[in-house]
């Protein structure tokens, strides 16, 4: 394996598996388990964490050793390239490694997750600036909370940064999905994803998507419920509900039992051995991709046309293979699920703290029911109510900034660039930090505080990109947006809900999340 290869599984490992230790495992109580979909999550043990640590740490300080002693650590150190133009300011050497280390071993959440702004973004501005540089595990990166620094890496010059991630990634969602790539290529893909996710599209898919959020909703009434766990299988069906149509129940079992398996392994060490991991997520794999193969076929039988985004892929007149087609449709599901269901826990939190926007959210929702009923239109709701909901909007959009789910990406340099004086070798890692824009005084009036108010005034340019920025940002975020809108509104008008047992804590997962998923009961309003 190439040092940058083992850099990336390094970056994927502290992105996840390392801390599973400081997470809190538990397994859900009778009370809890009101269904047999937890059976494939959470099983692990307390005991087994630790091993898996012991184990995992043991791996990182050797291969970290192996690192200290290469030739290009001490090129590194020395980097005896003295270009006309300044590099980011520097907050490296053997301190800072052995820093990682430590920090990793100790508090992993805290540094290579760069999770919190505190431990990472905002003590090294104080003393660097909103560009700086640094090693992480041995791996030089640009670290960047500058929103025009942002826009040059994601927009303006996009072709000049490209995406990366860890070989074992591309590997278990597919190396022809969408995230990979950039180019030709990945601009037909685009295209194809934003045809199927447009307004214009799943307008028509409303009905759909609320029939969804009924069913959940009233699947968790009188129950100790884990938010985050309920609402990654709502917005699970509501993925499936996107690329399928009306044919995804007939898939959703085998789907579902395949991801829960692929999303165990997902941040697990890359070592394909039977037992791990890594050896049963690529199993369930490979299943994936047989189940897929049979849904294309059958509809090519069919000769249907279809407006979901399995459609539009097989739609295509240039042609996509059976691979290709596979691999994305995976990767969609994938970026769909646990994303936008961390976004609508932390909404539930946040109104639950908050009942004063709790209160304008209902009366929000509660006169779009009363105008329909006044009107005959029936409890359907529609596209059009959907866009009576700014409230509710500006909710989200707090909500995304808040908690910023996407605190950072990764991306590569392909030459060196010059930007305000600063120069960024090729080859080096530039990770745009969107927490630390979000979270800046500088960009937001009190940035801790939850207030919903201050999108009553757009923002200023580059400084809130939940879903990413340029060609790379999120093409289902008009998707995101729907689901959301749908469930909060019977959430708020049918329900009430209080949250159970420690509600201040974080959690990574990696995802930020409140700790253990918010515990939440759910009763029908009387």
């Amino acid at each position: 394996m190439s040092r940058s290869a083992l850099t990336g599984e390094l970056f994927s490992l502290s992105y996840g598996v390392v801390q599973r230790p400081y997470l809190k495992y538990f397994r859900f109580s009778p009370e809890r388990t009101h269904s047999s979909k937890y059976k494939y999550e959470y099983k692990y043990s307390q005991d087994r964490a630790k091993v898996e640590y012991g184990v995992y740490s043991h791996v990182l300080l050797v291969c970290f050793s192996a690192h200290l002693l290469s030739p290009q650590f001490f090129t590194q150190i020395l980097h005896l390239r003295s270009p006309e133009v300044a590099p980011p300011a520097w907050y490296h050497g053997l301190a800072l490694y052995w820093g990682d280390l430590s920090t990793l071993l100790s508090e992993p959440e805290c540094l290579l997750c760069l999770q919190s702004e505190k431990e990472v973004g905002a003590l090294n501005l104080g003393r660097f600036g909103a560009i700086f540089k640094t090693h992480v595990l041995g791996c030089p990166c640009v670290m960047i909370s500058s929103p025009e620094a942002a826009k040059l890496v994601l927009v303006t010059k996009a072709n000049l940064f490209k995406p990366t991630f860890p070989a074992s990634k591309e590997r278990m969602l597919g190396k022809q999905a969408i995230f990979f790539h950039q180019g030709d290529y990945h601009i037909k893909l685009r295209k194809l994803v934003l045809r199927a996710f447009m307004p214009k599209s799943i307008k028509n898919i409303v009905p759909d998507i609320e029939s969804v959020a009924i069913a959940s909703l009233k699947s968790w009434e009188g129950q100790l419920i884990n938010t985050f766990q309920e609402m990654k299988s709502f917005t699970f069906n509501v993925a499936l509900l996107s690329i399928f149509g009306k044919d995804e129940v007939l898939y959703r079992e085998d789907l579902k039992r395949c991801y829960y398996i692929l999303e165990k392994g997902y941040n697990s060490m890359p070592i394909n051995l039977p037992g791990t991991l890594f050896h049963k997520a690529m199993k369930a794999r490979n299943e994936l991709a047989q189940i897929l193969a049979k849904i294309i076929s059958l509809r090519r039988q069919m000769k249907h046309s279809h407006t979901d985004l399995l459609g539009s892929f097989m739609g295509d007149k240039e042609g996509l293979t059976d691979e290709q087609i596979a691999d994305n449709v995976i990767g969609v599901i994938f970026a769909a699920r646990d994303t936008t269901a961390s976004v609508l826990t932390w909404i539930v939190k946040y109104l639950a703290e908050n009942p004063s926007v709790l209160q304008a959210v209902t009366e929000e929702q509660e006169a779009i029911m009363m105008t329909k009923e006044e009107c005959g239109e029936g409890e359907v709701l529609t596209w059009a109510d959907s866009k009576k909901m700014p409230i509710t909007m500006r909710v989200i959009q707090e909500t995304l900034r808040v908690a910023s789910i996407l605190s950072f990406t990764f991306r590569e340099a392909v030459e060196d660039v010059e930007f305000e004086g600063y120069f960024i070798p090729k080859g080096w890692k530039v990770l745009p930090l969107f927490r630390n824009i979000h979270h800046s005084s500088e960009n937001f009036t009190e940035p801790e505080k939850f207030d919903p108010s201050r999108f009553e005034v757009a923002p200023k340019p580059n400084t809130f990109m939940p879903f990413g920025n340029g060609i790379h940002s999120c093409p289902g975020n008009e998707l995101a947006k729907l689901e959301i809108l749908v469930l909060v509104h019977h959430m708020t008008t049918k329900y009430r809900w209080s949250m159970v047992g420690p509600q201040n804590e974080i959690q990574y997962a990696p995802f930020a999340l409140p700790q253990n998923g918010l515990p939440i009961r759910l009763s029908l309003k009387r």
